[in-house]
């Protein structure tokens, strides 16, 4: 029910974010392990994202630079890139290997790969024929900083999230 509510939130304030401001919510700025660590429920989630909106309204706009008129012209240093379409596209996808075997996977499930990072699956699950030894994986950036662990493009893909 939490995450249900969070994720109402989550699409609310995007669109209100997006007509008013550009400001981020705090739910897009962290991790899903982040926020249960904080522990916030849905009205102090709301509060603070409203207090933190209405910081950034009032502080002063900074001036900026001409953008180039040329689409492929790089952007003069002084100007900040533009926002990206969709949070989380703008980063590509990690290949790696699995350290290990992979029988399967589900909820709460640690992937930890041989480039040191370690993400674990929030939602799917599914038990493989045969198991996989070190596979080789990709983890995939999907909208608003979602990630999904792909084992084989013929298999569905289990929702992630980075522990390290």
């Amino acid at each position: 029910m939490r995450r249900y509510l969070l994720s109402l939130l989550l699409v609310a304030s995007s669109f209100a974010a997006t007509a008013q401001d550009r400001y981020v919510p705090v739910e897009q700025r962290l991790s899903a392990a982040q926020l249960a660590e904080v522990g916030l429920d849905a009205t102090q989630l709301q509060t603070l994202n409203r207090l933190l909106r209405e910081a950034e309204a009032s502080a002063p706009v900074p001036m900026r630079a001409p953008v180039a008129a040329s689409p492929g012209a790089p952007l003069p240093a002084n100007v900040p890139a533009p926002a990206a379409m969709h949070l989380g596209l703008e980063e590509g996808p990690v290949s790696a290997r699995v350290v290990g075997d992979v029988a399967g996977w589900e909820p709460g499930t640690v992937f930890t790969l041989d480039n040191g990072q370690q993400w674990q699956v929030m939602k799917g699950q599914m038990k493989l024929r045969k198991t996989l030894q070190a596979p080789q994986i990709e983890v995939i950036p999907g909208i608003a900083g979602r990630w999904f662990l792909q084992v084989d493009e013929d298999l569905p893909k289990a929702r992630v999230f980075r522990l390290r």
